[in-house]
């Protein structure tokens, strides 16, 4: 299986190292395109793949085209790409706000969309994965294999994408934001910022990790660590006074609206 990348950017170089590393595909058989010389060279010497400058010839052999642009370049670089493609090429799109009937233009050409996210860089994405019109059941398990080896993928319907990327897309900025502010806190508390750093990324990390292997809902882990009257409960009652949790599900909607309406516009 040949693949090539279109866009030698964060996102495709965490695929092209966890596909090359886990040998899901042979190194020879993988080719990655951009305009930037100094990214090409990045990846012939990081991962020993192909890589070129020219769109057309690098899709031109290739079994599956992996979209890794910037929404907005799409349309000055797909026109030669759409037209150098194999007729059985598969198209996999990483591209956020790209429906997949716009990438076909209606044209019988096999789509996956793809919504991964920034842990993909260090192995441990959350991935939605979803087949456009044209695409078969054998598309969807080779996208997962691919993104499946940066993390973790689901399949999703289309229609859900927008929510994909308001949840796991967006989701590690929330995440970011709530280290953000615990560290603040650490910090107007006298707290010393490489210690503070280090209990509040373990702390994030072991919570996950307890809801991951426990197999228990958010909100019963919530309440077997908040103690009546206790430390937690003052912390917990605060967040619920401020209205934090409509917040949060208010910003997943916000963002799962955007999406929407890049997709539409």
């Amino acid at each position: 299986m040949k693949i090539t990348f279109i866009g030698a950017g964060n996102m495709a170089e965490a695929i092209v190292a966890g596909i090359v590393g886990n040998e899901v595909v042979q190194v020879e058989d993988v080719c990655v395109t951009d305009i930037s010389e100094t990214r090409l060279e990045h990846f012939e010497s990081g991962y020993g793949v192909r890589t070129s400058a020219n769109n057309a010839g690098a899709v031109a052999d290739a079994d599956v085209v992996v979209l890794s642009v910037k929404p907005q370049i799409f349309p000055a670089v797909w026109p030669e790409i759409e037209a150098s493609l194999k007729p059985d090429a598969l198209v996999v799109s990483i591209m956020a706000g790209i429906p997949s009937a716009k990438i076909a233009s209606g044209k019988p050409v096999r789509v996956v969309r793809v919504m991964p996210n920034t842990p993909s860089l260090v192995g441990e994405g959350a991935a939605g994965i979803a087949a456009g019109e044209f695409a078969t059941e054998a598309d969807l398990e080779l996208a997962c294999k691919l993104l499946g080896a940066v993390g973790v993928a689901k399949i999703v319907k289309e229609e859900e994408i927008d929510a994909v990327t308001a949840l796991s897309g967006s989701g590690p900025a929330y995440v970011f934001y709530l280290l953000e502010s615990m560290l603040e806190a650490a910090d107007a508390m006298g707290l010393e910022k490489g210690i503070s750093r280090e209990l509040a990324l373990a702390t994030v990390i072991g919570a996950a990790k307890l809801m991951q292997e426990s197999g228990e809902e958010a909100a019963e882990l919530r309440r077997k660590v908040t103690s009546k009257g206790g430390t937690t409960a003052a912390g917990i009652n605060t967040l619920e006074e401020r209205g934090v949790k409509d917040s949060v599900i208010a910003a997943l909607l916000a963002a799962q609206a955007r999406s929407k309406e890049l997709a539409n516009g």
